[in-house]
């Protein structure tokens, strides 16, 4: 029989008693001095820390990446150094417009983040289970999730300002399609592919770049749900997707993707007709086929929601030598935008936290801080140049190859292109008869209400796309055109 622990508070004291606060006599007042109940109150008011802006109802697992493809020509990453190497991970999925609260089953996209824990550091690609974005340029994101959220009179959901915004931004046409289409609704997270849906790069021994897309292709087939019963389960297990996870690994079931890449030169993206770097469109697959380099395996639920899932802080901030960024403009936004909503979400020192701390030691000149875990340095150096021989030092072997960059400073059109409709409408064209009326329908119920002139300022992109997608919408609509 094992012992009986006695509780403590957060110092460490016993406590005498957990169910009676100190008290003048019986019925008399409670006391200030009542540390014990001071604390309990105090860190109840604070057990919650504001959820994230955007992919706030989220769900996690641990697991591993096994690699399966010699990586030597494309990156010098150790975890790519050994065909069979596996790379532990944590994974979290999540919805992106609803809150904490909201259901799994909303019609949304889906939220792929991945955090290999290497050997040189951290490493997160932070994608979605989609491979576009709606739009090109971070200075509309704050733009575009408001529109996502609640009006600020009524503090309701409104079709309206999300079909304004996208009526007025054609380049969402692509990612719109897909959200409204037969995958806007996947059935649960291991039924769906991810993407780490930016372009990325890698870099070899060699110091030579080669651009990359993400790709993770779901070994659990796609499943998606129709409409009815993605709003019957809103209403009867609002947690669908994240019971339908928790329980598969529980019981063995381990959901697995298979890793692959898209992989471009740079000379191939300086002759290439599109931009590459354009997140709302995709690469050709014809012209760049997938290379499967390895597997990604679930294989561990958290042991704590809070700890393990919510206190989770990915961005595209953590890299490690030999992967790298590109000149994305949404990748550039979210490399500032991802690690400050963590300062400002989780704290200054996020990264000390189990489920984000890297599986090496850390070396730097950061102290302080709220959350300063360990001996905060000790009585190292704090600053740097310094004349300590076993003070951390930089070293200009694990430096990038230099990026070409050219251009005068301005402010430039990102719609300066005009193709906002050639892979929305060939997206439209691949679909059957049955997914081409789901498209519709769903498009159709989602626009009800919307006024007449942001629906025809839509209905215009969607002509654009391809004239069977706007005359169906139309007709969905009721909508007389000349």
């Amino acid at each position: 029989m094992s012992q009986t622990k006695t509780l403590t508070t957060a110092s460490g004291a016993p406590v005498a008693d957990n169910q009676n606060s100190r008290s003048a006599g019986p019925r008399g007042p409670l006391l200030l001095d009542d540390f014990h109940l001071i604390e309990k109150l105090a860190h109840f008011n604070r057990e919650n820390i504001p959820e994230r802006r955007v992919h706030a109802k989220g769900s996690g697992a641990h697991g591993t990446f096994t690699l399966t493809r010699d990586m030597a020509q494309y990156s010098s990453a150790k975890l790519f150094d050994t065909i069979g190497k596996q790379t532990p991970t944590f994974l979290r999925f999540s919805t992106v417009g609803g809150e904490r609260g909201s259901a799994d089953t909303e019609r949304d996209p889906r939220g792929f983040a991945l955090k290999f824990y290497t050997e040189e550091g951290n490493w997160d690609i932070v994608g979605n289970n989609t491979p576009v974005f709606f739009i090109r340029d971070p200075l509309k994101f704050p733009d575009f999730i408001h529109t996502q959220k609640r009006l600020p009179q009524s503090n309701l959901k409104s079709a309206q300002m999300m079909w304004d915004f996208w009526s007025h931004s054609p380049e969402s046409l692509h990612q719109v399609t897909i959200l409204f289409s037969d995958r806007g609704i996947p059935d649960g997270y291991r039924h769906m592919h991810g993407f780490g849906s930016h372009t990325y790069s890698l870099i070899n021994a060699a110091g030579e770049r080669h651009w990359v897309k993400w790709h993770y292709k779901t070994k659990q087939g796609i499943k998606n749900l129709p409409p009815a019963e993605a709003a019957r389960l809103a209403g009867t297990d609002p947690d669908y997707a994240q019971r339908d996870l928790f329980a598969a690994i529980e019981r063995g079931d381990f959901p697995k993707w298979r890793v692959c890449m898209q992989v471009m030169t740079e000379a191939q993206a300086a002759a290439h007709y599109e931009n590459p770097f354009d997140v709302t469109k995709t690469w050709s697959q014809k012209e760049f086929p997938l290379i499967e380099i390895g597997e990604l395996e679930l294989n561990r639920n958290p042991l704590n929601y809070f700890a393990e899932v919510e206190q989770a802080a990915f961005g595209p901030s953590n890299m490690i030598p030999g992967v790298g960024l590109s000149p994305d403009r949404m990748l550039q936004g979210r490399v500032f935008a991802y690690a400050d909503a963590h300062r400002y979400r989780v704290g200054t020192n996020h990264q000390h936290l189990p489920i984000n701390s890297p599986r090496v030691p850390v070396h730097n000149y950061q102290r302080d801080g709220s959350m300063a875990f360990g001996n905060n340095g000790g009585a190292a150096p704090n600053y740097e140049p310094n004349s300590y021989g076993d003070a951390p030092k930089q070293a200009p072997q694990y430096a990038e190859p230099p990026l070409a960059l050219s251009g005068a400073a301005d402010r430039y059109d990102h719609r300066v292109d005009s193709d906002y409709y050639s892979h929305a409408g060939a997206l439209f064209r691949l679909m059957n008869d049955e997914q081409k009326a789901l498209l519709i329908n769903n498009i159709a119920g989602a626009m009800e209400g919307v006024t007449g002139d942001v629906v025809e300022r839509q209905l215009q992109h969607f002509y654009n796309a391809d004239q069977a997608y706007g005359d169906g919408v139309a007709k969905a609509l009721g909508v007389q055109r000349n």
